[in-house]
């Protein structure tokens, strides 16, 4: 596992809890910055899972 999908899913999990942060307290703001957040971070893992995958069919 690289850094960079490490790094994807932590900052998921951030936003995930900043969404429901925001829910509980009814902060709007807050809660799109969460869901923003965890998109983002699910882009970066897919990418190093992507480019993981990649590294193993050039080597094959």
């Amino acid at each position: 596992m690289d850094r960079n999908r490490v790094e994807g899913k932590a900052k998921e999990l951030k936003g995930s809890v900043k969404e429901a942060i925001g829910k509980v307290t009814g902060n709007r703001a807050k809660q799109a910055e969460g869901a923003a957040e965890k998109i983002a971070g699910r882009i970066q893992a897919r990418i190093a899972e992507e480019a993981e995958e990649e590294r193993e069919r050039v080597k094959s």
